[in-house]
């Protein structure tokens, strides 16, 4: 009984509506607790807490270590799922590489501000939230939608981990370009780094490692049941602790959501659409359309809430927080997309 439960789970036609029911149980949660007015704590601060003996159990400490436990959830499957032999192979894709850099870089920060001047030219702090949002590419979801997409995972591994090298620089320079002085730690972006990406990727590699090396390929393949589903349960558990977040604002102010999600919705439709179109049109397969198109529209909440949170008020913070609340839907409208698409677009590529 609850093996067939679970592979209810592996049914991709029924993910949105575990998708829907995980955003209902969050929002129920935040209004009963009445979440939003609790203090927000940035989950890497929540981590220190603990190694420096310092950390007190409150609502918001306890959500924030929630979201670390789900993306680890999340991560950790498509890791192991790797065989890391094949990273070598994608570290030979420059055409793939230049396509993810040009619109990281060179696109995706502008076309956030042009859509914040756009929908929130009125609205001085959301405007700022969502410019915070674009400033940054993902370094660690984008490879759990690749992952669900059938796409290149290890490419997508090595699109993230040069990602996560750029932003260090690039992350000051885009925000004072941007938005003007900022004052906030860029360590924050190398400890996020090592916590959302690292740890997963270690965990997955002596996974796969020591467990074929001990007990076989069958094994393995065995195991892959349970990983596939830990990553499904991760995302939907990160969907009941980010919408338990700002459950009881999405009820009081749904506008405040519109607001953002008109223009969230169109960066992220839009960046895909073309990305993946770009990668077909210069003859990409399926698989690296895929990991190239996620790895250039994912941005990076984590940070984008890390700096709001550490050099703005209340109200831009909480743009940052809400994104992810729209980002993750609309990510995975988009793995259901690229998988209608693929026979039609990439039908003979390999």
């Amino acid at each position: 009984m609850f093996r067939k439960f679970l592979e209810k789970l592996h049914n991709f036609r029924l993910l949105p509506v575990f998708v829907i029911v995980s955003m209902i149980i969050g929002i129920a949660i935040g209004k009963w607790y009445g979440i939003s007015n609790f203090e927000l704590t940035p989950p890497i601060d929540a981590i220190k807490s603990i190694f420096h003996g310092t950390y007190e159990f409150s609502i918001g400490n306890t959500l924030a270590l929630g979201i670390v436990v789900g993306l680890f959830m999340m991560m950790y499957p498509a890791m192991a799922n790797i065989k890391f032999e094949d990273l070598g192979k994608a570290t030979r894709s420059p055409k793939q590489l230049l396509i993810v850099m040009f619109f990281n870089y060179a696109i995706a920060p502008f076309f956030m501000l042009l859509l914040a001047k756009i929908f929130l030219s009125s609205e001085p702090d959301l405007y700022t939230g969502l410019v915070l949002y674009g400033l940054a590419p993902c370094i660690a979801m984008v490879i759990v939608f690749t992952y669900l997409s059938a796409g290149n995972g290890p490419l997508a591994i090595i699109l993230v981990a040069l990602n996560s090298i750029i932003q260090m620089v690039l992350i000051p320079v885009y925000a004072k370009l941007l938005l003007g002085e900022i004052n906030f730690d860029v360590w924050v972006v190398g400890e996020s780094v090592l916590l959302y990406l690292g740890i997963p990727l270690v965990a997955g590699m002596l996974t796969r490692f020591l467990g074929v090396k001990r007990f076989g390929e069958e094994w393995f393949h065995k195991l892959k049941f349970y990983l596939d589903t830990m990553s499904i349960v991760g995302l939907l558990f990160t969907l009941i602790v980010m919408f338990a977040l700002k459950g009881d604002l999405i009820l009081e102010k749904p506008m405040f959501i519109v607001h953002l999600a008109i223009p969230m919705t169109l960066f992220f439709w839009t960046m895909f659409v073309v990305v993946y179109l770009v990668g077909w049109k210069l003859g990409l397969n399926y698989k690296d359309a895929v990991a190239v198109g996620f790895n250039a529209t994912g941005r990076d909440f984590e940070i984008a809430i890390a700096i709001a949170i550490t050099a703005f008020n209340p109200t831009v913070a909480l743009a940052t927080v809400i994104g992810p609340l729209i980002e993750v839907p609309v990510m995975l409208a988009l793995v259901w997309f690229a998988k209608k698409t693929e026979f039609k677009l990439f039908k003979g590529r390999e």
